[in-house]
């Protein structure tokens, strides 16, 4: 047998903690517990009080301040933590301890409550742009932002497109990314600004503007932006003007905040289903390089892969180092004429001095070291944590004994650890 408790709230409707009835309390108090608790409100139909109030459910009377009993069902370790928040909670009523003999006690994961909302997570009142201002403003708004999307908005406020970074490099003559932009000399920063203000954003935007109303259901906008591989998607009201965005972001954000401590609840001997590790998504596609490869074959693996990144090993396969294009525009930067010219020169092998440094500097001269990864048997929630925290895009995957197994990004977490999580 398990070692659980119940512990029992009798109070009544009118009752009160901060203008919110008792039970609304209790449940949202145990909810950001995130403890392995479930609780059950009954509604009796009449009663008395301990001050002669006679608690009735007759038609005639309609409802008069009728009994409530709220049931808690937790495991015996977790109730001294519960009671000690709940005894302020409840302003009217008895707290009551009983005993229960548990023979198993299983849980379904979810990710967040399928109850959820769009406009509980979206971010609100986003930023947009209209089709007839210059690209140059669509770029400036986005390196000031930590998005790589915006909304664009006709003279209503009605989604009617959406302009990325990727339209920008493809369609637009972005010559880098957004986040190495913002690390340049503010002369280059400008030039390559100059250069886009000669073209207007319903040239280059992504149309039609795929949205989601905010009061559909988080799950309906999550299937949606799988189904048609979005990062972002805008929310519009019922009148179809633009009132958020949902991001991936937002998602994850979402997900830290609801979901339960999955792993304590393993270790309660508490048989949770459906639990998922980063084994179980990450992409062992990422390719990697020894210490001693020569910069001009890193570059090479770099441009050929969407991660944006190479993972740098030892001879046992240990991860001692990553190398991303921002590593290498920073390391050679004192070379160039300019981060914009240098990030043309990588691509192209235009420069003989350049070209030179590249064959002759290794792996080991411009890695990072410090690093943030995630062990292979976490819970995904773990990577969706560090990920969060740390705003990272990417992270590299290890086993217990530090090598390097693989990696994931956001994608793969909305498409693996989402995808059909809700059907």
């Amino acid at each position: 047998m398990l070692k659980y408790k119940t512990i029992e709230i009798l109070t009544s409707e009118d009752a009160r903690y901060r203008g919110k009835p008792i039970a609304d309390a209790v449940i949202d108090y145990l909810r950001d517990l995130k403890i392995a608790a479930r609780c059950i409100v009954t509604r009796g139909i009449a009663g008395c009080s301990e001050n002669g109030e006679v608690c009735n459910g007759r038609v005639e009377v309609l409802s008069f301040n009728l009994p409530i009993c709220i049931s808690i069902v937790l495991p015996a370790a977790e109730v001294e933590q519960v009671l000690a928040g709940l005894d302020p909670l409840v302003s009217d009523g008895i707290i009551a301890l009983h005993d229960l003999a548990v023979v198993s006690h299983k849980a379904a994961k979810a990710f967040f409550p399928r109850q959820l909302l769009v406009k509980d997570v979206m971010s609100a009142n986003p930023t947009s742009i209209t089709a007839e201002q210059p690209l140059s403003e669509a770029a400036r708004l986005l390196l000031s932002s930590i998005f790589t999307g915006l909304p664009v908005v006709d003279g209503l406020g009605h989604p009617v497109g959406v302009v990325t970074q990727g339209d920008l490099i493809a369609k637009g003559g972005l010559p880098l990314r957004l986040g190495l932009l913002a690390e340049s000399e503010q002369t280059e920063q400008e030039a390559v600004l100059a250069a886009l203000a000669q073209h207007q954003v319903q040239e280059i935007m992504t149309t039609p503007a795929l949205s989601i109303q905010d009061d559909q259901l988080l799950t309906e906008a999550v299937d949606l932006m799988l189904g048609k591989h979005l990062k972002r998607l805008p929310v519009v009201d019922r009148g179809g003007r633009l009132v958020g965005m949902l991001s991936r972001l937002d998602i994850f954000n979402t997900v830290m905040r609801e979901a339960p401590d999955w792993q304590s609840f393993r270790a309660q001997q508490i048989e949770v289903s459906n639990l998922r590790t980063v084994k179980d998504i990450l992409r062992r596609d990422t390719r990697t390089v020894s210490p001693d490869t020569t910069l001009d074959q890193v570059i090479q693996i770099i441009d050929g892969n969407d991660m944006q990144c190479v993972a740098v090993v030892n001879d046992n396969g240990t991860l001692i180092g990553m190398i991303t294009d921002s590593d290498l525009l920073h390391a050679l930067k004192p070379d160039a004429e300019g981060l914009r010219s240098l990030f043309a020169r990588l691509i192209h092998g235009t420069s003989a001095n350049l070209t030179q440094r590249l064959a002759t500097t290794t792996a080991f001269a411009v890695m990072r070291t410090e690093l943030v990864t995630v062990q292979e048997d976490s819970l995904i929630e773990a990577a969706i944590g560090l990920m969060t925290e740390k705003r990272l895009k990417r992270l590299p995957v290890i086993d217990g004994s530090g090598r390097f197994q693989g990696m994931i990004n956001r994608d793969s977490l909305l498409r693996t650890g989402y995808g059909r999580v809700f059907a």
